[in-house]
């Protein structure tokens, strides 16, 4: 395995507590969104916008801006502590530390950067696929379960002991 930053001892985190862990962010997530849609819906419907684009715009707003912050979050947490809360709460983290910012930030755009097109017809699609094989690639890469963002950026995700 040439190439690959040197790894801990630390096993590498299950895929459902990955899986956990993005599910508790997204809980929040949702709710961002949702306060970020009536917001917008209501900011359209005053100016007179709400019925442009079949009165899709303040969805396609609310998840563009929506994901642009969970984007930006995840890369500013994993830039400062190794992990987001949901990993916390789940007791995993980013591997190895003290990692670049530029390769957080590719990590972080891969995904969960692919919510910012969840909005609009036909990309939230093609984001639902890609999200979904994200899932799958980690599923299948044995023996350290890392997807493409993790390959990208150089992490793997493990289990924090501490």
């Amino acid at each position: 395995m040439t190439g690959l930053p040197p790894w801990s001892d630390a096993a590498p985190a299950e895929w459902w507590e990955r899986l956990a862990a993005r599910l508790i962010e997204a809980l929040v997530f949702g709710v961002f969104y949702y306060i970020l849609f009536m917001v917008l819906w209501g900011t359209f419907r005053t100016v007179g916008l709400l019925e442009v684009f079949d009165g899709r715009l303040p969805g396609v707003f609310a998840w563009l801006l929506g994901g642009l912050g969970y984007t930006v979050y995840d890369w500013a947490a994993h830039s400062m502590s190794g992990r987001t809360f949901g990993k916390a709460i789940m007791r995993i983290r980013l591997e190895p530390g003290g990692l670049r910012r530029g390769a957080l930030l590719k990590r972080a755009l891969v995904y969960p950067g692919a919510a910012m097109v969840m909005g609009i017809p036909v990309l939230n699609v093609l984001a639902g696929i890609f999200v979904f094989g994200v899932g799958i690639l980690i599923l299948i890469d044995k023996p350290l379960q890392r997807g493409p963002h993790d390959r990208l950026a150089g992490t793997r995700v493990t289990k924090d002991l501490r």
